[in-house]
């Protein structure tokens, strides 16, 4: 007798619908698995087997074919266990089961007949519904994962006797008890704040741009500074997730077997750190043991990838992610096909300004010119230039540390965030493609970043004097862009391209002025790094860091 049962795949964050086969014929006992499966896929024949009998279910000596269709696409993994292993009880013990029909099945067998816990629940029964079935069968550790799927009858099973006690009729199955509440959504919970950082106003002055418009951040100072602590923070004045986002983050580290245990949908942004040790198909997604998995530049999505001591990163690394950061998706292309994961992420990164992390204190540093220049030009230009905004977070006095004033709040921060959210969004509310000024390309910002004569002027003589690449361009404006929106500014002044230039001024000293800044290494110079420049005698506007 021939049975079919329904499942599901994964490829990359999608699912794809897979029917289960399963033909039982008289002849020498015999079992045999197709269907372009890997190696995981056919020792669940095995398991099944020695499930079967393990639990006292004897299986008559029958030569039984297993087709996993479509058979052009690749299978892994061991959650097809569980739509196998009821495909031969369907064909062999069950006359008239039309009832399972409308329901796909996922889970891994042990050999003692339990139902395991499986990676991707929720791509995977998101899938079925897409597929118009009915609901499905899972594992019933995963039951909470999979109820996030709305509309969806879930059904959690324990072992091999559950399973087979609601399949031994449709009663039994359609009326079996669901006692499981469905899934709400929490309130984000965090436990630091941007009211424990005393001073570093014009780094939080920039924490607070880069959240509003979905910046790239590069904070760069002395050791102990306080930027580790900035960065972490950031999630705290992010949006609220929305049900959308979170149910991809959820997926996300479904997929990579991450989801929290007894955790159904992530409350909170994510805030990636990983070491700089770490390989390049590590950080973007590669290969393991159990398929294709997502990096941390696809963990981070919708949240923040935090690279401290950037330049100690390998150089393939670093540069593995300019494309990533440009599309806003990674794609992993293997033989078996291409995988694709969001990296929808904020990049934060932090640099001493050399590898001791003291100088321009020669106190302290005893680095030579050429270690200091070595070091940090370990960050390319290309990376540079898609980091909107550079920083240079200067050490505190001791009475900025100890002073008991109260500093801004990230409550106070993310209401200002929303503010200029909100305006990004009346603005993009026509282009789909885009939620954050940092999403904008070349002909967006041409729309939605005018400049008047007086602003056109002025950023002209910068972009002359800097000799600025057109990416640098392009960040400048939309920066300037956040920093009216938080104003609620509808025109781009020349104050907020002022401000925008000051957040360039690192890159200048790596790559414009190094022997300038090595020659000058004065600890109390309030302008390294925010590259001040000013044009008088002819009344035009001058350009100053945030510093002054």
């Amino acid at each position: 007798m021939l049975s079919k049962i329904h499942s599901a795949g994964l490829s990359g964050m999608d699912g794809f619908p897979v029917t289960v086969e399963v033909d039982e014929s008289d002849g020498l006992p015999k079992s045999v698995i197709v269907g372009n499966v890997s190696a995981s896929v056919r020792e669940s024949l095995e398991r099944c087997q020695v499930a079967l009998r393990n639990v006292n279910i004897i299986i008559p000596p029958k030569r039984l074919t297993i087709n996993l269709a479509p058979a052009d696409r690749r299978k892994d993994g061991t959650h097809y266990d569980l739509a196998i292993v009821t495909g031969i009880l369907k064909s062999i013990f069950l006359d008239d089961a039309s009832f399972i029909d409308d329901y796909g099945f996922v889970g891994e067998l042990g050999l003692d007949g339990k139902v395991r816990h499986v990676n991707g629940i929720l791509p995977m029964v998101a899938e079925m519904k897409r597929a118009g079935l009915k609901g499905a069968v899972v594992p019933k550790t995963d039951i909470q994962e999979a109820l996030v799927v709305e509309e969806m009858d879930i059904v959690g099973v324990e072992d091999l006797p559950d399973l087979c006690r609601i399949l031994a009729k449709e009663e039994s199955f359609t009326d079996y008890p669901r006692d499981t509440p469905r899934v709400s959504t929490r309130h984000e919970s965090y436990n630091v704040d941007f009211s424990d950082i005393h001073g570093q106003s014009f780094s939080v002055r920039a924490a607070l741009i880069a959240a509003a418009g979905g910046h790239n951040l590069l904070l760069s100072g002395v050791a102990g500074s306080g930027k580790t602590m900035i960065a972490r923070r950031i999630p705290t004045i992010l949006p609220e997730l929305s049900r959308e986002e979170n149910i991809e983050i959820t997926k996300i580290y479904s997929i990579a077997g991450l989801l929290p245990e007894g955790s159904a949908l992530m409350n909170r942004r994510p805030f990636r750190t990983p070491h700089h040790t770490i390989t390049t198909p590590a950080l973007v997604g590669g290969s393991s043991n159990s398929g294709v998995i997502p990096g941390e530049i696809a963990l981070a999505s919708r949240g923040v990838l935090f690279l401290d001591e950037l330049p100690l990163f390998s150089k393939s690394s670093i540069e593995a992610l300019r494309q990533p950061l440009e599309e806003k998706q990674v794609t992993i292309n293997r033989l078996n096909g291409s995988f694709r994961y969001p990296a929808n992420c904020m990049l934060v990164a932090a640099m001493n300004p050399c590898p001791c992390g003291y100088y321009p204190d020669r106190s302290k540093c005893h680095c030579t010119e050429s270690q200091i220049r070595h070091y940090q030009r370990g960050i390319s230009k290309p990376i540079l230039e898609r980091i909107d905004l550079c920083v240079e977070a200067s050490p505190i006095s001791f009475r900025e540390a100890t002073s008991k004033d109260s500093s801004v709040s990230s409550a106070e921060l993310r209401e200002k965030v929303h503010k200029a959210r909100e305006v990004q969004r009346m603005r993009f509310k026509d282009s789909p493609h885009l939620l954050v000024n940092a999403d904008m390309n070349s002909r967006d910002i041409e729309q939605f970043c005018p400049l008047n004569r007086q602003s056109r002027s002025f950023i002209e003589k910068i972009f002359e004097l800097k000799s600025m690449s057109m990416r640098t361009f392009h960040k400048v404006l939309k920066v300037s862009r956040t920093i009216a929106d938080l104003e609620d500014s509808p025109e781009i002044s020349i104050t907020h391209l002022s401000e925008a230039v000051s957040y360039r001024g690192l890159e200048d000293q790596l790559y414009g002025s190094m022997e300038e800044a090595l020659s000058n290494p004065d600890p109390n110079d309030r302008s390294r790094g925010t590259n001040s420049i000013s044009i008088s005698e002819n009344k035009e506007p001058k350009v100053r860091g945030c510093n002054e």
